[in-house]
């Protein structure tokens, strides 16, 4: 989960005629996610339709429900088990206003609590951002980018390795899939 920018809307109307699922806002939220699901990471357009989540839940707050503050960009397996559940005292991370880095930290393809963070927690465990399937998908770009660092650190030339793991870094960019865990994953392997 990285630190997202929440782009003015560009369809006001469309929420205050009680349409949240506007074509233009959808858009909007999607560019800003870098089509990612605004938890997981995942690129959501290779596998299915993204859903408008509902930061705080329409179902229990429904004064928020065309709340352009309150709208995110999120695959259907995040939203989905993140459903209605939502603690007021003690809320999800939203990659909108929060650094999620300060509430969560990737140690290979797992996501771990931040000192004792209690909303991490609650965001992992509630939004099941360790669920298996996505553990995978991690992994296979760990993999991915641990093959790359072997060969950089296996030339003899530094210019070429210094180089090459430059180019490796665009890898952790906010538009790649899994930046959050790339970067953590990079940081740690070229210190």
């Amino acid at each position: 989960m990285i630190k997202l920018d929440r782009p003015e809307c560009p369809n006001p109307d469309a929420l205050r005629r009680n349409n949240y699922k506007d074509a233009m806002n959808k858009a909007a939220l999607k560019n800003a996610a870098n089509d990612k699901c605004m938890y997981c990471e995942s690129v959501i357009s290779h596998i299915d339709f993204a859903h408008i989540e509902h930061i705080k839940p329409k179902a229990r707050y429904p004064e928020f429900e065309f709340e352009w503050n309150n709208l995110g960009y999120a695959c259907p397996r995040c939203n989905n088990s993140k459903s209605d559940k939502y603690e007021q005292d003690n809320p999800y991370i939203d990659p909108y206003k929060d650094i999620p880095s300060n509430f969560v930290f990737a140690s290979g393809a797992i996501l771990f609590v931040r000192n004792g963070s209690e909303r991490g927690e609650v965001t992992i465990k509630g939004i099941q951002l360790n669920r298996p399937d996505l553990l995978e998908k991690r992994l296979e770009k760990i993999r991915d980018i641990e093959r790359a660092l072997t060969a950089c650190h296996r030339t003899n030339s530094k210019p070429l390795r210094e180089a090459a793991i430059e180019e490796l870094q665009n890898e952790a960019l906010p538009e790649k899939e899994y930046s959050f865990i790339t970067k953590a994953f990079i940081e740690a392997h070229t210190q």
